[in-house]
């Protein structure tokens, strides 16, 4: 049907008759001449009717926007020609203009700024722009890029099942009724994890998948129910073979799909990465970084810092924000209202108009509270000059350190603090286990399958509170790229984890008894990781949202606007799978 691309259509063939198909972009028709734009999935070259031409004139006159047309014609020289486009110093005088399909009005166009809603309901035409093919077309790069570096170091592509058995891993499992089993029911995977470790098991060393994931969870910017990611699994391995290996892929594949070289991986432990920036996911874009002051303010008159100053698990912290005075009451309302989010009570704050006055040259509403000795041991530690502000957190340590997380990000984007470029690092030595509050016992930070740093069950049941887990992040610009770590591989020390996190024996046996069985075969050490590919992918776009390099996304209510879904099933339907809908209950 078609001879060439539109978008490469160059000098090269200049002279030569070829065939195009294509969307009609623009159509402009002047007295004696009509310009056709015409546009492929490799860009758009020019087509050039003369009005000596009148069958072809009245054709392109009356073609219109969107319309899938095939046009036959040769190439030429343009006489004007344009640098920005590959085929901008050829044109097309065709002999033949062929309308394969008229499009009807169009509900918005290329050029104008559609809602989201609008753009996902039509997806098939919001993915016909430029820009979106663009951002599908890095993402198509990258995972070529990834396939090549695995299958060139010996990685196995093995798929593992979608329907599989329900199991805890952080997040609500998507259910299937088993039509076969009445009564019971598969589960989709929140990640290949457990067949993964079975793989390596099974004795097939070194293991990669894209893999689909799904997990029924609240959705935002970098979340979806179905995601893609790149599932690796090693073994024979510890820590830093896993990382090495990993971190020289990720060089490699920014380097060949965006001419980047990513520099320096610095490694920081989680301790580390929540004392200096409350986040274990930091950016290293934003310089600025935390000053613990509670040793500074357990005497003063502000009751909030000396109740936490003096807590065991309290924690008080000053972030100098360089330029920060010059922030309006309005912005400093709308930063401790984003802290709140995160568990904040309040931000308190203090603006250095002249560091020479001392207490005469700052501006804060907690001055009052404090003396002239504090305020100048405040201003010292933090190194604020004249024209900063330092701001103020005090809670317990996790959530002081989480809300002025949250604070320092915003500030870095307010302030235009946030510096050019890419800024990887790996996080290691995340706690093995968290409280929790309501349900009364640990949870795995990571996955029930991350090895302690200790080798002994006695020593981790004694110390389950502070244990520290053999689990390492990867985080690019302030966003977590790849999760892993080395696993568990005696099935002593994997009882004695789920006995932790409150699974008993029964139901460690009904949930995972094939994995415990598994261990006992002579499990090779070996650990792995998985890398998001919808995130690594928006980052290479340069977008904030994951759904601009996912084809067909759901919103953030979990639809689909082009299909509809999710949607009501007919009774009979159900009834062959064995499933009643009970009606919703009325909220009281």
């Amino acid at each position: 049907m078609r001879t060439h691309f539109c978008g490469l259509v160059d000098e090269a063939l200049i002279g030569q008759t070829v065939t195009l198909c294509g969307w009609v972009n623009k159509a402009r028709v002047q007295s004696h001449q009509a310009f056709v734009d015409l546009r492929d999935h490799e860009g758009i070259v020019q087509v050039l009717i003369e009005s000596d031409q009148p069958e072809l004139f009245k054709a392109a006159g009356e073609l219109g926007h969107e319309d899938c047309v095939r046009v036959t014609g040769t190439v030429r020289a343009r006489y004007a020609a344009n640098d920005k486009i590959r085929s901008g110093k050829v044109e097309i005088v065709p002999t033949a203009i062929d309308v394969l399909n008229k499009a009807e009005p169009l509900p918005f166009h290329a050029h104008e700024n559609a809602g989201e809603d609008v753009r996902l309901k039509y997806r098939y035409l919001d993915l016909r722009r430029p820009e979106m093919q663009q951002m599908m077309r890095t993402r198509i790069r990258l995972v070529q890029a990834l396939r090549r570096w695995l299958d060139a170091r010996g990685f196995q592509d093995i798929e593992t099942p979608i329907l599989t058995k329900a199991t805890p891993e952080g997040a609500r499992d998507f259910l299937v009724p088993a039509r076969m089993h009445p009564g019971e029911f598969y589960a989709l995977p929140q990640s290949p994890q457990l067949f993964k470790q079975i793989l390596m098991v099974a004795g097939f060393d070194r293991y990669y998948q894209i893999a689909r994931c799904f997990r029924d969870e609240a959705l935002r910017a970098d979340r979806q129910l179905e995601f893609t990611q790149l599932d690796m699994e090693f073994a024979w391995v510890g820590e830093r073979d896993v990382q090495d290996a990993t971190e020289s892929m990720i060089r490699e594949v920014f380097r060949e799909v965006m001419d980047v070289e990513l520099g320096e991986f610095p490694r920081m432990t989680y301790a580390e990465a929540m004392r200096r920036y409350g986040s274990d996911k930091p950016d290293l874009r934003i310089a600025m970084e935390f000053t613990d002051i509670a040793d500074l303010v357990k005497t003063c008159g502000f009751k909030v810092f000396t109740d936490w100053a003096n807590h065991e698990d309290g924690r008080v912290i000053a972030l100098r924000a360089p330029g920060g005075a010059a922030l309006s009451r309005k912005q400093i309302d709308d930063l401790g209202a984003h802290a709140a989010k995160y568990g904040a009570k309040g931000v308190a704050w203090m603006k250095i108009d002249d560091a020479a006055k001392g207490r005469d040259g700052i501006n804060s509403p907690i001055a009052k509270f404090l003396d002239d000795a504090t305020l100048a041991a405040i201003v010292q530690a933090t190194g604020a000059q004249s024209g900063d502000a330092i701001f103020f957190g005090a809670a317990s340590y996790k959530t002081a350190s989480d809300f002025m997380g949250a604070v320092r990000l915003k500030l870095g984007r307010d302030l235009d603090l946030v510096d050019a470029g890419w800024k990887p690092l790996w996080v290691t030595d995340f706690p093995m286990f968290e409280w929790d509050d309501e349900a009364q016992r640990y949870v795995a930070l990571h996955h029930p399958f991350t090895a302690p740093a200790v080798d002994d069950e006695a020593d981790l049941r004694a110390n389950a509170k502070t244990a520290v887990s053999r689990g390492y992040d990867m985080v690019l610009n302030g966003n977590e790229i790849g999760g892993g770590s080395i696993r568990i591989h005696r099935s002593s020390m994997q009882s004695a984890v789920f006995e932790l996190l409150g699974i008993g024996k029964d139901e460690a046996e009904l949930k995972f008894g094939f994995l415990l069985d598994a261990l006992r075969y002579g499990a090779p050490p070996h650990g792995g990781i998985a890398f998001g590919i919808d995130r690594i992918a928006a980052l290479m776009a340069g977008t904030e949202s994951i759904r601009d390099v996912i084809a067909f996304p759901k919103t953030t209510t979990a639809q689909c606007l082009m299909t509809g879904a999710p949607s009501p099933i007919p009774d009979a339907q159900l009834a062959e799978v064995h499933v009643q809908v009970r009606p919703a209950q009325a909220a009281s």
